[in-house]
């Protein structure tokens, strides 16, 4: 599985599904900004619940490219 290609600390896509996988981090991050903008009361509340969601979708994203990365 060479999903991923490790640059820094970074993970980048070199395959079909890692393409989808960060389309789907991308989407849910717009996703969920979207829906807790909706109740929020201030850009701070906003912003605070926002960076908590990415954070736990970054490090999910960060785990899949750990396992998946293509190694030398």
């Amino acid at each position: 599985m060479n999903w991923f290609v490790r640059r820094g600390i970074l993970y980048r896509p070199v395959s079909v599904v890692g393409w989808l996988i960060l389309g789907a981090f991308i989407a849910y991050g717009s996703w969920a900004f979207y829906a807790i903008d909706s109740r929020s009361h201030s850009a701070s509340d906003t912003l605070i619940n926002w960076i908590f969601n990415l954070l736990l979708a970054g490090l999910a994203y960060s785990l899949i490219g750990y396992f998946t990365e293509k190694r030398p």
